[in-house]
Order: structure tokens, then C-alpha cells, then sequence
């Protein structure tokens, strides 16, 4: 029998992101999504502010009327919100000013209503204002363009799309920009012994939490979802499911890869998927390709079948996967902890086991460590601790990466 191929992680991840580029952009109407990113740059269409207007709710004056203050001055119009006057203020003028309204030609300070003998809020339109303080020129004035000027690049390819970005990208006239797509991903679990949630459970049959597990993964990394299928053990079962999914542009399926007799993904997909082992803990067997689906040839990746190992599977190869296929950056974010327990690793493989984060360190979400069936106790944890694999026992104190799993 032919020896499979032995990988580190970097070298599988390194095989992974090299499936597929960067999905094409699309035009979209502006709306915040942090999952995608800008494909263009976005530049002023508008100054920001478009216009002279006042910063305070008030009176707009000349500052060399009020230059002696206290002064009374003669109140000869108003400008709400949404509005602009059409008087120029003349020596011995105010007009009342709300703000972000227009400055009124002839004006070029804006005394705040506190600063007069009027009182704020909803008040008559005065005959006159009796200004208390004075201002110089340009007080509590935003000049047109003083953060923007038209033509000034305000956004770069490869920027989130975050509540702020599309709030600039609107201030700045746009209601469209070029993203990079969220990624639309098939999600199959496979086996036999797999049954609904909820549903009785016989000899030797288990609840299927792998969709659900996969699936809200997909979803957190970014991706959208297109399907979750759940086939058994028939290669004509999985056949079909993978034909009528549709147009995805990655799938992912759980189980099945290992050296079984009824390992259905390794038996129906052998030749276009090549299948690895990976030299970690869990999840060691991986299979990783492409699968005509929807008359594309689609990245597909094969996790194993283990929950735990799909877990740790989905957040060192899907999620880089899906960051790089809506480009964005692939990288995983971590931190360094110590461990506040120590515990036995696996030779020869690096360890990744679920952990709590406290404000002391970590310490394994369950006594079982990175046991790669402990779904019920994978809630527990916020995440994943890197042991190298050159080290045969982790102590209390060792500092440990730490692969935040929350992010």
C-alpha cells in the first residue's frame, strides 16, 4: 500500500490557500458588512463638510461686530437645519443659526446661544440678540472641506466594509463600491450513524452536530452559508448531494477521509482530492481539491469526521480559505498565555487544545484535553493553545500561542 503523504500545518495551509484566488469583485449598494472588503478605492465626490457651516446652535455674526462685546445686535433671519439663507448679513446683523446649517454670506463667526441673553431650545424668533462674549473670526465655524477635499482618496482596496466605511463612503456621494463577494459555502456532513438532532438515536447512531458546528463556522468566519446537507455512507448519496447544490464557490464536508471501509468522500472523490495526513492533534487526516459543481471546478476541502477535529480543522484551513477568498488576510489572530495546568501532549504532532481564557492564562475547556469527540464541553472554550510538537508535556506556567477563537 502507497504512504501517504505526511504534511505540516504550514505546508497543508500553504496546499489550501493555493485552491483558489480571490473571488471577482461585484458592485454593491453601500451597506456595512465587516466580512467583505473593498475591491476599489473610493474617492470624493463631495467635499466634507460640502459647505461653510456652523458648529453650535446660535447667532451667525461679523466678528467685528461683536469685537466689543456685550452688544445688542438686530436679528434679521433664520436658518434651521436642512435650509440656507439667502440674506448677506450687513454691520449690525445676526441671523439665528442651528447647527450644521449654512453660514450665511457676510458671516464669519457663530456666537453660541449661551453666550446671549436667549434662552435655548424652541424659542420666537427674536427682534434682536444681546451677544454676551466675543469671537474671532472662524469661531465655531466648519469650513467646506476641511476634513475631505473632492478628489481625495478617502477609502483603499482591501478596507473592511464597517459601519464607518459605508457611513464615509455615503458622506462622500457614493452609493455603490466595488467588494469582494462573501464566499458561498456548501457544507456536507457525512455518515451513516449521523441522525437530526432531536431525533431517537438507535444502536450505534449519534446526533449530526457537525452541520451545526461547520455551518455557524462558516458563517463567523465570514462566509455564507448555501447549504448543509447530511448524507450517509453511499457514494451515490453523496454524488447527488454535491450535484444539486448549486453554484458555491468552496464546499466543505466532515468525514470520510480516514482509511475505513466506508470512508464515502475518500471513495467517491479519490483522484481529483488528494488526501494527506497532517501532523497535528486532532485532526490528522485531511483531504484537500476541487469538485465540478455547477459547470465550475469548486476548492473543496475534506475535513475529518470527529467534531473536535472538525473545530480545530475549520479554524486553521476553512477560515484562512474563506479570509482569502473574499480577500481578506488569511492570518489567524493569536496572543501569548501562560497555562495554569499542565498536561501530556502527542508525540510528533503539534497539540491544539480548546482552552478558557481567564485573566491568569488558560487552562484545557475539559478534562479530556484536546479530545476530538468532546463536543458537548467545546462551548466552554474561547480558545485554541498551540503546543509545538517538540514538547511531550506542557506545565503550569509555560508560556503558550493562543488562537483566539471568539475573534
Amino acid at each position: 500500500m502507497e504512504e501517504e503523504t505526511v504534511r505540516t500545518v504550514e505546508e497543508h495551509l500553504s496546499a489550501v490557500l493555493a485552491l483558489a484566488d480571490p473571488l471577482p469583485p461585484v458592485t454593491a449598494t453601500v451597506h456595512p458588512d465587516p466580512a467583505t472588503v473593498l475591491a476599489a478605492d473610493v474617492v470624493a465626490r463631495y467635499p466634507v463638510p460640502p459647505f461653510d457651516n456652523s458648529a453650535m446652535d446660535g447667532f451667525a455674526v461679523r466678528s467685528d461686530d461683536v469685537g466689543s462685546a456685550p452688544c445688542v445686535l438686530a436679528v434679521v433671519g433664520d436658518v434651521p437645519a436642512g435650509t440656507a439663507s439667502t440674506q448677506t448679513l450687513q454691520p449690525g446683523q445676526a441671523i439665528r443659526i442651528m447647527t450644521g446649517s449654512p453660514l450665511p454670506a457676510g458671516a464669519d463667526a457663530v456666537v453660541p446661544v449661551e453666550h446671549t441673553d436667549q434662552l435655548p431650545g424652541d424659542q420666537p424668533l427674536p427682534a434682536q440678540v444681546e451677544v454676551r462674549a466675543a469671537v474671532p473670526a472662524g469661531r465655531h465655524v466648519r469650513r467646506r472641506g476641511e476634513d475631505i477635499e473632492v478628489g481625495a482618496k478617502v477609502l483603499a482596496a482591501g478596507d473592511p466594509a464597517t459601519p464607518a466605511a459605508a457611513a464615509a463612503a455615503a458622506s462622500i456621494g457614493h452609493a455603490q463600491w466595488q467588494v469582494r463577494p462573501r464566499p458561498r459555502v456548501l457544507v456536507v456532513a457525512t455518515g451513516a450513524e449521523l441522525v437530526a438532532p432531536g431525533d431517537p438515536i438507535g444502536p450505534g447512531q449519534i446526533p449530526d452536530s457537525n452541520g451545526l458546528l461547520l455551518s455557524g463556522l462558516v458563517t463567523q468566519f465570514g462566509g455564507e452559508v448555501a447549504a448543509v446537507l447530511r448524507v450517509g455512507d453511499e457514494p451515490q448519496e453523496f454524488i447527488e448531494a454535491l450535484a444539486t447544490a448549486g453554484s458555491v464557490d468552496l464546499a466543505l464536508t466532515t468525514g470520510g477521509v480516514s482509511a475505513g471501509a466506508f470512508e464515502v468522500v475518500r471513495q467517491v472523490t479519490s483522484g481529483s482530492v488528494e488526501f494527506v495526513k497532517v501532523a497535528m492533534q486532532p485532526g490528522k487526516p485531511q483531504g484537500l481539491g476541487h469538485w465540478g459543481m455547477a459547470g465550475r471546478r469548486v476548492p473543496l476541502l475534506a475535513l475529518p469526521g470527529n467534531p473536535v477535529s472538525v473545530f480545530v480543522s475549520a479554524w486553521l484551513f476553512a477560515r484562512p480559505l474563506i479570509a482569502h477568498l473574499a480577500g481578506r488576510p488569511a492570518q489567524l489572530a493569536t496572543r501569548q498565555l501562560p497555562a495554569l495546568d499542565g498536561w501530556r501532549t502527542p508525540p510528533g504532532r503539534r497539540q491544539y487544545v480548546p482552552v478558557a481564557i481567564t485573566p491568569d492564562g488558560v487552562r484545557p475547556a475539559h478534562a479530556l484535553g484536546s479530545g476530538s469527540h468532546a463536543i458537548a464541553s467545546l462551548h466552554l472554550a474561547d480558545g485554541l493553545a498551540v503546543v509545538p510538537a517538540d514538547v511531550d508535556e506542557v506545565h503550569a506556567g509555560d508560556v503558550l500561542e493562543v488562537i483566539d477563537t471568539n475573534a
